[in-house]
């Protein structure tokens, strides 16, 4: 009776093991308990499709969650049309850095609409960040987008190379806070 018991005992969690490894293999190699680190056994799909959805769902979220939500002010139209310079300057901007003392300019050019994209976003992200961890931004228009100088504190400036223009860009997660300043009809860039 007791090598039976210990049988048992072993031969369950080895059964459940299988099992599990079964499901896996059936599934194409993926695991049903998670998925990108997220739950997906009978919950439906996770992915928003798209990340400009998915920061326009996600702030649409926050404001239906708050009761303080001022509707006749909020703006998603705005908020989405920020989320399209914010692409277009990734995807489609030309970036020349170039050292100056204390720091970096980045002259960032582009055709067409990418123009009005790298000026908002270069002029904004001077406004938003200037001084944030004693960073000094300045920005000016160009002929074919902006420039973007920043002056970083001694003893940051390989951090300041490293980063180039696109990391400065995201430095800080005033992003998510001024995605919601946008969506709530206020301008975060003054």
């Amino acid at each position: 009776m007791f090598r039976t018991l210990v049988l048992v005992v072993f031969l369950i969690p080895a059964a459940a093991y299988a099992q599990t490894a079964n499901d896996a293999q059936a599934s194409g190699g993926m695991n049903h308990q998670t998925m990108n680190g997220q739950s997906v056994a009978g919950s439906g799909p996770t992915q928003h499709g798209q990340a400009a959805f998915a920061a326009i769902q996600e702030i649409v979220g926050i404001l239906e969650a708050d009761p303080k939500t001022d509707w006749s002010k909020v703006n998603i139209d705005a908020l989405r049309s920020h989320l399209v310079d914010m692409n277009a300057v990734t995807l489609s901007a030309d970036v020349k850095s170039e050292s100056v003392e204390g720091g970096m300019k980045f002259t960032v050019t582009g055709a067409g609409p990418v123009i009005g994209s790298i000026r908002r976003m270069v002029t904004a992200h001077a406004i938003t960040m200037g001084g944030v961890n004693s960073w000094q931004f300045s920005a000016v228009e160009t002929d074919g987008g902006a420039r973007l100088t920043v002056h970083a504190p001694a003893g940051e400036a390989d951090k300041l190379r490293g980063l180039g223009f696109f990391g400065i860009l995201t430095i800080g997660m005033q992003h998510q806070e001024h995605h919601k300043m946008i969506a709530r009809g206020k301008n975060p860039h003054s």
